[in-house]
């Protein structure tokens, strides 16, 4: 058999590359078991609960709060009063025999509810099921008389860290929002609200001790528009700020208490600190005036550990500790550039009078000092996992975001972890393919692979395992200026996220969900959530098998038809029924969209360009192996015909590689005639990803020169044109640029 090899070498510097059993308007009649997060255990019931004006409240004293709380929330929505007769009965009651602090036992019958729990999270717990099996319209209403299913459900989570995070760094949100944010953390039984309140950007939390806190670090002069690889950058020209003050914290944290929330405070250190260094520049290395970050990224002003630095950040926590009740204050300790603790006179004297190895060790003192005050003041400390770097603070919990090893090497030294990976936990990246999707950091994470995620690394052993505390969800907001579109990236994945955490592994079932969270959409549509909606969209895969190419569409939900066409035109106004793959002989542009049985279109319309090109379904093999964050569609990717996404780095379609070269040989079966060779390269720098920085091209073995393809995403070998190698600026990511290489006529055999 012959062979065409055609190789690539890649230099790449970094890579980080309802089922409803009655009408929804008939109140009288109870809908089916719906729960999300879904029980540990549950049995349906005949018969339902009348919830009315007849219904008494009763409850152990020890689970008052909660059933006030539960009694509020029916009366402030509906023309009903508890308490008013003794037809039916809600009880909550303490049961010292549930195991889990945050368990509860629910029993409906047609005559009482019973929730019984050890402890006030489980009884709110149990009122967020039975929330969820009133009607989705019951915050909208008029009724007065609604029906509970009758069941018996016994639950607990399998995690006790249940986090959200938000980051109000980049962009600043109000005590209202933040509010509904919690509101809707409690429906899901989140149970930590990770507040990131001090960034480069803006320094978010008053500290009275220190005043241009709030008057400079608060404020920053403009914002970068646009997305930060489009270059050149271009800003707003407008002051954007704020701050939260001591008494709307307060606030906040009294109304997450009752949620059974536990707020834990970001203050970042000793990177990522450049706003309040423009505030007090002393606190830097270099004791110059700096302004407050207007665009993202990494920043070389990090917080210089002398003592009157130390000093400050002491103040601060000082006056932080007073604000949270929880046990934790997170330090952050992630990207924390060493240029300037390199250069400085003050670090270097330090370096050697603690006897330390390098800036690493430098910033695991910097980390393990804060750790001992803070330690001092009755709390604990979390960090990201660039805590690990120079040795871990000896009480420290890691917060594992550049994927699993952080975790993995933290809990087999016996230190708490929580898992937040980038790859499944960060809802700051694009969630669908359709090219329609507002503007997002990068990368692809969609719903099902958030429902996919296990929070125990398999390289854990059943004992190193119990120091995994569970998952949370991050929401960084450099790209989300409005509530509105934060919302629309956390939902629905937190909702997927929640049923990680909470739910029992065994129990889960993507198609299952789908099911469920159709119907918890309804409820979030009555309390005016812009969640994302891609239940209905379609996606597809090529398929090779037997020499013949096809490909296939699907859906997501049941019960729906694909109309789909081949020639690009709207599947609207002429369409072909999806039953069976499509056989693909050309080059086609298949446009294909969900309907209901009655005809109408539920989702957006599904494209995807296949070019058939000479390489399709041919044989290839790789020297090193894509990096497994990055090789969703494995080998063939490089030659299906499908053009990965602009954007989102992270989907089927494109291979990431890290340090390695890489050498691509493809092989055919028979002489081919080869015209052009092309292909593209994700150039986000943003996202510290790098188009390669040498291309070599051969023909059995034998090499074409190398080229320099510069900053490129393109780059086309074209066999029949004159020679041209056009040199492009180096920062002009977003435009496309051709190099074209003529060799005269070239045949490639076998």
């Amino acid at each position: 058999m012959g062979t065409f090899r055609l190789t690539t070498r890649f230099i790449i510097h970094t890579t980080i590359i309802l089922l409803l059993t009655a009408c929804f308007k008939e109140n009288k009649n109870p809908i089916s078991s719906l729960i999300i997060p879904i029980p540990t255990e549950q049995v349906i019931k005949k018969g339902a609960f009348l919830l009315n004006s007849q219904t008494k409240l009763t409850f152990d004293k020890e689970l008052e709060d909660v059933a006030t709380f539960f009694k509020s929330y029916v009366e402030n929505q509906k023309n009903i009063e508890l308490n008013s007769g003794e037809k039916t009965k809600i009880h909550f009651k303490i049961d010292t025999s549930i195991t889990n602090k945050e368990g509860y036992q629910l029993t409906i019958s047609t005559s009482e509810i019973t929730i019984a729990a050890k402890s006030q999270k489980g009884a709110f717990y149990a009122f967020q099921t039975i929330r969820q099996l009133l009607p989705s319209d019951f915050e909208a209403s008029k009724e007065n008389e609604f029906a509970i299913q009758c069941l018996e459900i016994k639950d607990a989570p399998r995690f006790s860290y249940r986090g959200m995070h938000l980051d109000v760094g980049r962009h600043f949100f109000s005590v209202d929002f933040i509010k509904k944010y919690l509101d809707l953390m409690s429906m899901l039984k989140m149970n930590t609200f990770h507040w990131h309140l001090t960034e480069d950007q803006g320094w978010r939390i008053e500290i009275k001790k220190y005043p241009k806190l709030q008057e400079i670090a608060a404020y920053r002069d403009e914002t970068l528009i646009d997305h930060y690889n489009d270059q050149p950058h271009k800003f707003d020209g407008k002051k954007y700020g704020g701050f939260y003050t001591q008494e709307e914290i307060k606030e906040v944290v009294k109304y997450a208490t009752e949620r059974q929330i536990t707020i834990i405070p970001e203050i970042e250190m000793p990177g990522h600190s450049q706003a309040a260094i423009s505030a007090y520049p002393e606190l830097g290395c270099t004791n110059e005036q700096v302004k407050v970050a207007t665009k993202w990224g990494v920043f070389e002003e990090v917080y210089c550990p002398k003592e009157s630095t130390f000093k400050f950040l002491e103040d601060v926590i000082d006056e932080v500790v007073a604000l949270f009740p929880g046990k934790y204050i997170h330090i952050g300790g992630d990207e924390a550039p060493k240029t300037n603790w390199n250069k400085c006179k003050h670090c270097q004297k330090l370096i050697k009078k603690e006897g330390l190895k390098n800036e690493h060790e430098l910033q695991s003192y910097f980390i393990t000092r804060m750790e001992k005050y803070i330690n001092i003041k009755g709390k604990q400390i979390i960090g990201w996992d660039e805590i690990l770097e120079g040795g871990l603070a000896p009480n420290a919990t890691v917060m594992s975001w550049r994927g699993t090893k952080g975790a993995i090497e933290a809990a087999k030294e016996k230190h708490n972890v929580i898992l937040t990976p980038q790859s499944h936990c960060y809802f700051d990246h694009y969630q669908s393919t359709n090219e329609n999707e507002p503007i997002a950091i990068g990368g692809f994470l969609p719903l099902e692979k958030v429902y996919s995620f296990n929070p125990i690394p398999k390289e854990l052993t059943k004992e190193e395992a119990k120091y995994v505390l569970g998952a949370q969800g991050n929401v960084w907001t450099e790209y989300m200026q409005t509530p509105e579109k934060v919302e629309y990236m956390a939902f629905p994945r937190m909702i997927a996220l929640s049923e990680v955490v909470w739910s029992k592994s065994d129990t889960k079932n993507y198609n299952e969900f789908v099911k469920r969270l159709e119907f918890f959409n309804k409820k979030l549509d009555v309390i005016n959530v812009n969640y994302a909606n891609h239940l209905y969209e379609v996606s597809g895969k090529l398929i090779n098998k037997d020499s013949q190419i096809s490909y296939q569409l699907e859906t997501t939900t049941k019960g729906k038809n694909i109309l789909f066409t081949t020639d690009g035109s709207n599947p609207l106004n002429t369409s072909s029924k999806y039953s069976d793959k499509i056989k693909i002989d050309k080059s086609v542009t298949i446009k294909a969209a969900v309907f209901n049985i009655e005809g109408k279109q539920l989702g957006n319309i599904f494209e995807q360009k296949i070019n058939l090109h000479k390489a399709v379904g041919k044989s290839i093999s790789l020297k090193v192996a894509p990096h497994k964050s990055y090789n969703a569609g494995g080998k063939q990717a490089f030659i299906n015909g499908i053009s990965g996404n602009n954007k989102r780095y992270g989907d089927k379609e494109w291979l990431g590689f890290n340090g390695d070269d890489v050498e691509i040989t493809i092989e055919f079966d028979k002489p081919t005639d080869i015209n052009s060779i092309s292909t593209r390269f994700h150039n986000g720098n943003g996202q510290w990803i790098y188009a390669p920085k040498e291309v070599l091209i051969s023909f059995d073995g034998s090499y074409f020169e190398g080229y320099e393809i510069g900053l490129s995403e393109n780059l086309l070998v074209n066999f029949n044109q004159t020679f041209k190698h056009k040199k492009s600026n180096p920062n002009s990511f977003k435009n496309t640029k051709l190099w074209n290489y003529s060799f005269g006529k070239t045949r490639c055999r076998s």
